[in-house]
């Protein structure tokens, strides 16, 4: 069961760094034949636990899966979907990367108020909410809804 702790300021930026360095490293696994774009990701569970993902192009473009997702996936499928943050990286030196939307879509299917550590290749990041990066979304509580 995922139960979210108490933490000091000191424990949270340290907790980040953690996770922008695994998405770092996440992101050297990339399979980007086509883009030359790899993007790693790393997201932890309201438990504290990892879970790491790359961007996996395929020849038929539409098959292919983006680090986010991937990451996502592998949790879920390891039993955990309680998500508090989740770090992105690219080699983007100028600009922080960015989820595209289908991913925004697919955090939102799991909250909205969990962190998205936004990052550039130095490891610099800015911190945002699912909500932030998907303002008025739909999500569950819509499909309930009569």
């Amino acid at each position: 069961m995922c139960t979210p702790t108490q933490q000091t300021d000191l424990q949270k930026a340290e907790e980040t760094d953690k996770l922008v360095k695994k998405s770092q490293e996440a992101k050297a696994l990339a399979h980007c034949p086509y883009s030359k774009f790899p993007v790693g990701a790393a997201v932890m569970t309201e438990d504290g636990q990892v879970f790491t993902g790359c961007n996996i192009e395929n020849a038929c473009f539409t098959v292919g899966i983006c680090a986010e997702r991937v990451a996502m996936h592998k949790a879920i499928s390891e039993g955990c979907n309680k998500f508090k943050a989740i770090a992105i990286s690219s080699d983007k030196k100028d600009q922080f990367i960015t989820p595209c939307g289908a991913c925004r879509q697919v955090m939102r299917e799991f909250g909205t108020k969990w962190e998205v550590h936004l990052t550039k290749c130095d490891g610099t990041h800015k911190t945002m909410t699912v909500e932030e990066l998907l303002p008025a979304s739909f999500g569950p509580e819509d499909m309930a809804a009569k």
